[in-house]
C-alpha cells in the first residue's frame, strides 16, 4: 500500500460514494463478486490521458484500495502518483451524470471534457506532505 501521511490517494464525495454502492449492488448478482470500483488512467485522447473505470473482481499488486463512507475503490497502482490527493465526485445535470475528478495533478483538459493532461507527482511534493 502506498502511503504518505496527511495525503490519500483518493477520496470521495457523498454523491461519489453513494453512485459506487449503487454500482456495487447492480453487480450482486453476477458470477464473480465485485470488489470495489477500479479506476486509472490510459494514454488517451486529444490531451494525453484519460481516466478508466471497470468493476473490480481483483486486487492486483500494488493496487491502492479505498473504503471509504461504505464504498471501495481501488486504484490501479499505474495510476497512484496521477492521482495522488483526487477527490472523485459524481454530478447529475440535466443532461449526463458522471464521475469528476478534482485532481490537484491535472494541468489541463482538452475542450471537449474528455482528456486529461496529469502530470505525476513527484518526491518533492512528498517531502512537503
Amino acid at each position: 500500500m502506498f502511503s504518505i501521511p496527511g495525503l490519500k490517494v483518493i477520496s470521495l464525495t457523498d454523491a461519489a460514494a453513494a453512485r459506487i454502492r449503487e454500482i456495487m449492488a447492480q453487480s450482486a448478482g453476477d458470477a464473480a463478486p465485485a470488489l470495489g470500483l477500479r479506476v486509472g488512467v490510459k494514454k488517451g485522447g486529444c490531451a494525453g490521458m484519460e481516466y478508466t473505470f471497470e468493476i473490480a473482481r481483483e486486487i492486483n499488486k500494488g493496487d491502492e484500495v479505498v473504503s471509504e463512507k461504505d464504498a471501495t475503490v481501488i486504484v490501479d497502482a499505474k495510476a497512484v502518483l496521477f492521482l495522488l490527493g483526487t477527490e472523485l465526485d459524481f454530478r447529475t445535470d440535466r443532461f449526463s451524470s458522471t464521475f469528476v475528478f478534482n485532481n490537484p495533478n491535472q494541468v489541463s483538459a482538452c475542450g471537449c471534457g474528455e482528456s486529461v493532461e496529469i502530470k505525476p507527482r513527484g518526491e518533492s511534493a512528498f517531502a512537503a506532505s
